[in-house]
């Protein structure tokens, strides 16, 4: 529990993933039935990066920091960049939200949000954040015992975040444990489960364990900003998305690589592909 994402908020793996999350949650708008959010892993929900530790490490910079106040680099991502302004009025980039923000940005009346977070400190935080907010539900609870506790959702509809800091050693192994029970109990459910990338080869195994799974329509998205010739820096963030909305893959094939032109890097680059595809 020594994880910390201010160090990390706003960086190229926020954008990718919350990107992605706004096009999801954009998605479930479309149909007036009231939809459900159920994050796992949810911080404190928004991040200062004026604060000494975003300062120390200055990751913002080369990720929200060239995004915004400027045109989008593709249309779909407007939806995400106007969450990110509404926290920030003026010209100033100073708040990040993070997914718990983003999410509430886009509830309409009828919807509802579920967070749950561990860490002590910041389950109060986040408590506080949305203290008078009838739409939202905060608990301090383990991320998987979250997902036996809220699923499924009484909506019938919505999106599981499944976001992990990555701090045990079997983390990718609990992922996939997690979420065969998860998809058990709400096999309709849309799941986007994010995981870095360091070290391809545990990224391999990751993916050959949910494609094994017995689990249907699971697709990948990834974007890389460098080389993978090492495991010492985080080289690339990607989402594995289980009953992914229709188009959602033709949209992330535009958008993606849209997105990496527009951060800076030292090469990589971006895949959308099916790891299970529908039966």
């Amino acid at each position: 529990m020594n994880y910390r994402h201010i160090f990390h908020a706003g960086n190229f793996a926020d954008v990718m993933k919350h990107a992605v999350l706004t096009l999801i949650v954009e998605h479930l708008r479309a149909k007036p039935a009231a939809f459900c959010v159920l994050d796992t892993h949810a911080g404190v929900g928004r991040y200062d990066l004026t604060s000494d530790p975003a300062q120390r490490t200055l990751e913002y910079a080369d990720g929200i920091g060239r995004l915004f106040g400027h045109a989008p680099p593709h249309p779909a991502l407007a939806p995400y960049l106007d969450a990110v302004a509404g926290l920030n009025p003026g010209v100033d980039l100073r708040w990040y939200p993070g997914s718990p923000l983003l999410a509430r940005a886009l509830l309409r009346p009828q919807d509802r949000l579920v967070l749950s977070e561990l860490h002590r400190e910041d389950a109060a935080t986040l408590k506080a954040e949305f203290a008078r907010d009838g739409q939202v539900a905060v608990h301090a609870m383990d991320a998987y015992h979250a997902l036996k506790a809220h699923l499924p959702p009484k909506e019938k509809r919505g999106l599981v975040l499944i976001d992990p800091p990555f701090e045990e050693p079997d983390e990718f192994v609990r992922l996939v444990a997690g979420l065969r029970q998860a998809h058990r109990r709400w096999p309709t459910g849309i799941y986007a489960i994010w995981y870095p990338i360091k070290e391809r080869p545990a990224v391999w195994r990751f993916q050959e364990a949910l494609a094994e799974a017995g689990i249907p329509k699971i697709l990948l998205a990834e974007l890389t900003i460098h080389p993978e010739d090492t495991h010492l820096r985080l080289n690339g963030s990607g989402l594995a998305i289980v009953n992914p909305p229709w188009t959602l893959d033709e949209t992330l094939g535009a958008v993606l690589p849209a997105l990496h032109a527009a951060l800076p890097g030292t090469g990589g680059g971006t895949r959308v592909e099916w790891l299970v595809p529908e039966a």
